[in-house]
């Protein structure tokens, strides 16, 4: 999924400077986005109070929209770099579309991870025939320096390792969480995990104390360490923690998202990952004049064409708050 804002502006991310080095309980509260002409999200990352969770660096969660009588997500063609896009779902379904050739239709709980690497671009749709609700999230990873260069690709997991205990059932996505490992590739050490709680649960996950991690409500209401969390909410939970106490008085889910807190400074500027202003200017132009980023083939309509520079200078620096 694309950041279709029309005014967008560059996020300093990254850098230890600003992590909370021991557990907090900090609401963050989300920007309702227009993604196209039927789709609003909820944007959680990057957001005014936090930039960042280890390599986390954006989340949208969206739906459920009932899409019956609509054309439901339509995200043309629009480039990407240095970064990994995470495709999640939990009702309908999204075909995904990139200039390597990748075509895939992505259902619930079923991973669909991009690695953009130097440069790729990509559509998602939701298919001409499509189920009535439209429901899940899309995040980015950003990708560490050592490996923002790397040829793109694209990963489809359709069974995803999962961790259980009564009351609870965590899909892991990315990373690895209780001894279980996710197919899919990361470059940094970090988790991504859906958690399903049932009604009446009361449980507590075994986390990295290393790891500084935040918790996003899908649906249902939980309490998260005794904060509640309605959907669509997301709550920082800082590092220094052993376990995660999680209850559930109905039926909710969860996404568990953490990871060691990103070292490197960087500048996510539309959708883009990088170091320097020179690296986001050459992006544009590539982009404008149709180079590097490739073709998506098969998807009807125009690509994006990437908003205007601001006027002021892109500089990378630390977690600002």
């Amino acid at each position: 999924m694309s950041n279709l804002d029309r005014e967008s502006v560059p996020s300093l991310c990254g850098g230890r400077g600003f992590v909370v080095a021991e557990p907090v309980r900090e609401l963050l509260s989300p920007r309702s986005v227009r993604l196209g002409e039927s789709t609003e999200v909820r944007r959680l990352l990057p957001n005014l109070g936090r930039r960042m969770v280890g390599a986390w660096c954006f989340v949208d969660h969206y739906g459920p929209d009932d899409i019956a009588d609509e054309p439901g997500m339509q995200v043309p063609p629009h480039p990407h770099m240095g970064l990994q896009t995470v495709s999640w779902l939990h009702e309908g379904e999204v075909l995904h579309r990139d200039s390597t050739g990748s075509l895939q239709t992505i259902r619930p709980r079923q991973l669909g991870l991009m690695t953009s690497g130097r440069a790729i671009s990509h559509s998602e749709e939701s298919p001409k025939s499509h189920a009535r609700l439209l429901h899940g999230a899309q995040l980015w990873v950003a990708l560490p320096d050592a490996h923002r260069h790397t040829e793109p690709h694209f990963e489809y997991h359709a069974e995803l390792p999962e961790v259980t205990t009564p009351g609870l059932s965590a899909t892991l996505l990315m990373g690895t969480l209780d001894g279980a490992t996710s197919p899919g590739t990361a470059y940094t050490p970090l988790v991504g995990a859906d958690l399903t709680l049932a009604a009446g649960a009361d449980v507590r996950l075994p986390l990295e104390r290393d790891f500084e991690y935040a918790v996003l409500s899908m649906s249902g209401e939980a309490h998260v360490d005794g904060v509640p969390l309605v959907p669509g909410s997301m709550l920082y939970l800082g590092c220094g923690r052993g376990e995660l106490p999680l209850r559930a008085d109905s039926d909710a889910s969860l996404m568990l998202l953490g990871g060691e807190p990103f070292e490197e400074e960087l500048i996510m500027f539309w959708n883009w990952i990088g170091r320097t202003q020179e690296e986001i200017e050459e992006a544009r132009r590539d982009w404008m004049e149709g180079t590097r980023f490739g073709e998506v083939k098969g998807y009807e309509g125009a690509p994006l064409p990437a908003p205007a520079l601001p006027a002021v200078p892109l500089k990378p620096r630390g977690r600002e708050r």
